[in-house]
């Protein structure tokens, strides 16, 4: 069954990016890479690689936006846009869309972008990339049903928190705790 799914790489204390809301702390993480991990083991670009192929529809935040659109120098070069599914990004602004892609530019409740989003996935998931806030509005509205937390082996101290909402234990279920390459990968549903 398709699920609203937010899967994020964190901080081991709990932040997306760090106080210049940069992920480029994520990139240093050793075993990121499959070729660094050897032939046999997973890594967690395997594990996003197999995540990514069941999601039918995506949303974020404009921040995390920018930051991806400066990162890999999307409008000179739209080839490196790596998601297939249609985008949808949360923002006040007029921002540039990336060439050739099916990114729609959206604002208010989340609950109708959601049922666009259900429309266009169809059984595939729907995922959340961030922010936090983002997401939050998703539980708020009752319409998150996973969380996927990657943590990676960095304190940052300061940042972007991984979701800056009171959920306390009886909404979260864990379903999968597992180690991969240098990441600790927890899996919760959401009730």
């Amino acid at each position: 069954m398709a699920k609203t799914v937010y899967n994020t790489a964190t901080s081991i204390d709990g932040y997306l990016a760090d106080p210049e809301n940069s992920l480029e702390w994520l990139f240093t993480v050793p075993g990121g890479h499959p070729e660094e991990a050897g032939e046999d083991a997973e890594t967690p670009l395997d594990e996003f690689g197999e995540f990514l192929a069941g999601v039918g529809a995506i949303c974020m935040g404009s921040t995390t936006y920018e930051w991806i659109l400066e990162h890999e120098n999307l409008l000179e070069n739209p080839d490196k846009w790596e998601y297939e599914a249609p985008m949808w990004v949360f923002t006040s602004r007029d921002l540039p869309a990336v060439p050739g892609k099916d990114i729609r530019f959206v604002s208010g409740d989340v609950a109708a972008i959601h049922a666009e989003m259900v429309a266009a996935a169809g059984d595939k998931d729907r995922w959340i990339v961030g922010g936090g806030d983002l997401v939050g509005q998703f539980f708020d509205a009752g319409l998150l049903d996973e969380v996927r937390a990657s943590l990676a082996p960095v304190f940052l101290g300061d940042g972007a928190p991984i979701l800056p909402r009171r959920i306390l234990s009886h909404h979260l279920e864990l379903t999968e705790a597992k180690s991969v390459g240098q990441f600790a990968c927890l899996t919760y549903k959401v009730k």
